[in-house]
Parts: structure tokens; C-alpha cells; sequence
């Protein structure tokens, strides 16, 4: 069984910052990647950033130069640093681990960027 345990959302004003947190416990290993999903209301789920087991990522272009993806080996953990945040930035935000069993999903952490 694995679990995804997200945290750090909350309500910022534009331009602010905050850390999202997922910590992957239960039976890990053989990891693909580790990566963030969004979804605002009324819109699908997308792709934020992930990282791969050899440390290379990618981003949506929306969040290129403003968000910064990382991960804890040792702690089976992915951080999402967010800068310059903008009201578009408003969603739920999803962990998304991805192991050659299968991928695994928390249940997200409200964003919302609102002055």
C-alpha cells in the first residue's frame, strides 16, 4: 500500500510564495518520478512539474521560472517551491507518484492566490 500525504496549501496573496509538501510512505521503491498536478474548477487536471529518478524535470510553461520542483530521496519526499504566485494559480494541487507498478495520487491541497 502506498500513500501520498500533501501539505503547505493555503491562501496567499499575488505575488507571494508557498512550499507544497509530499511525503510518500508504505511500499516504495522503483520510482519513475515524483511530480505535481493541478485542477482549478471547471478545468481538467494538468501537469505542474515532476522530477525523475536521475534528478531531470519538467514544467507546464505557465510556471517555467516561477516554480521549482525538488525531492528528499532519503525521506521519499517532492517539494514545489512557488514563487511570483498568481491568481491563476488558484487550484488543487495533487502529488503524482510514479513507480514501474503503477502511479499513486493524493488526495491535493487547496491553493488559492486572492488578495
Amino acid at each position: 500500500q502506498v500513500q501520498l500525504v500533501e501539505s503547505g496549501g493555503g491562501l496567499v496573496q499575488p505575488g507571494g510564495s508557498l512550499r507544497l509538501s509530499c511525503a510518500a510512505s508504505g511500499s516504495i521503491f522503483s520510482i519513475i518520478n515524483m511530480g505535481w498536478y493541478r485542477q482549478a474548477p471547471g478545468k481538467q487536471r494538468e501537469l505542474v512539474a515532476r522530477i525523475f529518478s536521475g534528478d531531470s524535470t519538467n514544467y507546464a510553461d505557465s510556471v517555467k521560472g516561477r516554480f521549482t520542483i525538488s525531492r528528499d530521496n532519503a525521506k521519499n519526499t517532492v517539494y514545489l517551491r512557488m514563487n511570483s504566485l498568481k491568481p491563476e494559480d488558484t487550484a488543487v494541487y495533487y502529488c503524482n507518484l510514479v513507480m514501474s507498478r503503477g502511479d499513486f495520487w493524493g488526495r491535493g491541497t487547496q491553493v488559492t492566490v486572492s488578495s
